[in-house]
């Protein structure tokens, strides 16, 4: 059984691709719309994600989304694969395939090993104990997408970073699951920006070490002279209640949320965010900015 069921959780990630000829490339290349290429961007960044979660980002339809997603995948810029479940199946998960890979390099100016990618490495992740979790993080910055699209609120996710990308630029004091900045503008209205961390938690942690790793943030906030909020988007309310019990004062400014769809149709964004230290009101995204009274990281860190 262990061997049917590693056998399921990887079918369609590892295939035999042809050799990637310049000619090959070149005709991959000229078959890319813009699209293709910020779709393909996305997945390197954010090493696997959903056939829903790029449904969200990129099409205007389900049936758009396959019709493409399969396209990329017979040219081989894409890789697929479908965790094992014991019931029914999960969607398609999406990574960068190689001639994909051979794109983004030439477009970024790079050879192939100094870009980074591997195929064995990209495709790991299909059997990696983290896989939940980086979808996880995806889901989380996905939802704020979907709320400034289908909310005429004046929202835009205008930062998404992926872990690796925050390791890259602050890995020695932090490892966020994640950097954002959510802006909301109206008429009339001073804008609200909110730069912040995501801690993805999936109760895998002792709360100690949760609550531990704040000390790196503050470090951070130390080191930068920019002090950046952190949030802690927890599986549980329980959970969530012992966290607060050890956040009575943090050295940086915390909110915690629990991960409750559909008791809270506006996912993220909306007001399920408590700031560390305060009880009863919770908050919106948007309006932490105004709570914390926070500024943006400067433009040159985050481009």
């Amino acid at each position: 059984m262990p061997h049917n069921r590693t056998a399921n959780r990887l079918r369609g990630a590892y295939i035999r691709p042809p050799r990637m000829t310049p000619e090959l490339i070149a005709e991959v290349a000229y078959r890319l719309t813009a699209r293709d290429r910020d779709l393909l961007a996305l997945v390197w960044e954010h090493r696997v994600l959903t056939t829903g979660q790029l449904t969200t980002l990129l099409f205007p339809s389900p049936e758009r989304a396959r019709q493409r997603l399969n396209r990329l995948h017979r040219l081989h810029a894409l890789l697929r694969f479908r965790p094992w479940t014991p019931v029914g199946s999960r969607p398609w998960h999406w990574v960068l395939g190689p001639a994909g890979a051979h794109v983004l390099a030439i477009a970024y100016g790079q050879s192939i090993s100094e870009f980074g990618y591997r195929q064995d490495t990209a495709t790991g992740i299909a059997v990696s104990p983290r896989l939940g979790h980086q979808v996880g993080v995806n889901d989380f910055f996905v939802a704020l997408h979907a709320h400034a699209h289908q909310h005429a609120d004046g929202t835009a996710l205008t930062q998404w970073w992926s872990e690796q990308r925050c390791a890259a630029h602050w890995g020695d004091l932090a490892r966020p699951d994640g950097f954002g900045r959510w802006a909301r503008h109206r008429p009339q209205n001073t804008p609200q920006t909110l730069d912040f961390f995501l801690e993805h938690d999936t109760g895998t942690e002792t709360l100690a070490r949760v609550a531990g790793k704040l000390g790196g943030y503050a470090d951070l906030a130390e080191a930068t002279g920019t002090t950046t909020p952190v949030l802690i988007w927890l599986p549980s309310p329980k959970r969530e209640t012992n966290l607060r019990a050890l956040l009575s004062a943090p050295e940086v400014p915390v909110a915690t949320a629990v991960q409750t769809p559909t008791a809270a149709p506006n996912g993220p964004a909306g007001p399920v965010w408590q700031p560390a230290g305060t009880t009863g009101r919770r908050y919106r995204l948007a309006d932490l900015a105004t709570f914390w009274g926070t500024t943006p990281r400067h433009e040159s860190e985050t481009r």
